[in-house]
């Protein structure tokens, strides 16, 4: 149940809270999720939905309890349809609480934890009920047992996912709880959307992409005030060329009236007329 906040100390009521675990101690996380911005993009990719919960580093259990026995910690999770102030106020994910386990699951390989990876954690996230459970190795498969490699809950029972060699380089599979395909790349973790057939951005991408965006955005500022400076040049040059042909014509005007005087004059000397 949501927590609720009183006005004072005593009146709060206990919250039954996951127990405190200590900080990893490896830099996969921060390598592969942390630095590349991925939490942030998944949780964009899927709307900044209330509901959707997207955390690294969430303890997992049928329910908070003071012992560390019987949960789990995955370095992703992504949880549907919940509530995200229940996770945040008891500090983990409440099987019992929820009513369903969280949809997905991955696991990042690290040399203190990767063979628990895919034994015991998987084995723990196939009783929890969790619908896909993935694992990635930056190093190709020294920790665990391939590069990438994702599984399906059926009949309570994980089944592999069947993953795609593009080449030597890079692995793809596809996560039909997500709607995405999980890639390893060069030893890197990535992200493709199959709708708008790209790659969810990292942070440096989508800096790039805005750069980019706000170059282009300011050589077409640049290109308009050129054209306009253009097309004001054009009409001051049709302003003055209109000028110099009424010069012109108030010159002729002047010509002729002046030839015409001296022509009334020279008759009126033919005539003996002053």
């Amino acid at each position: 149940m949501t927590a609720r906040y009183a006005a004072s100390a005593a009146d709060a009521p206990t919250i039954e809270r996951f127990p405190d675990f200590p900080p990893r101690d490896d830099m996969q996380n921060p390598l592969h999720l942390y630095r590349p911005g991925f939490i942030t993009a998944l949780d964009i990719h899927f709307g900044s939905s209330p509901t959707t919960f997207v955390l690294s580093e969430t303890p997992i259990g049928w329910r908070p309890s003071g012992s560390r026995a019987g949960i789990l910690i995955p370095d992703l999770m992504i949880a549907f349809d919940v509530d995200p102030d229940v996770i945040i106020s008891q500090r983990g994910y409440s099987i019992d609480e929820h009513g369903k386990p969280p949809d997905f699951v991955l696991e990042v390989a690290s040399p203190s934890t990767g063979r628990r990876d895919y034994t015991d954690k998987r084995s723990g996230y196939a009783d929890f009920g969790v619908p896909e459970h993935w694992l990635f190795d930056s190093s190709g498969g020294q920790y665990h047992l391939s590069p990438l490699s994702g599984d399906s809950l059926a009949d309570g029972a994980y089944r592999a996912i069947p993953i795609e060699r593009v080449d030597e380089n890079r692995l793809r599979g596809r996560s039909e709880v997500l709607g995405l395909d999980l890639c390893w790349e060069y030893g890197s973790l990535r992200w493709w959307d199959p709708v708008t057939e790209s790659y969810l951005p990292t942070h440096r991408e989508d800096n790039i992409g805005r750069a980019v965006a706000e170059r282009e955005r300011a050589t077409e500022r640049q290109g308009r005030i050129a054209a306009e400076g253009e097309r004001v040049a054009e009409r001051q040059g049709r302003i003055e060329a209109e000028r110099e042909r009424v010069a012109e014509r108030q010159g002729r005007i002047a010509a002729e009236a002046e030839v015409e005087r001296l022509r009334e004059q020279l008759r009126r000397m033919r005539q003996g007329r002053p």
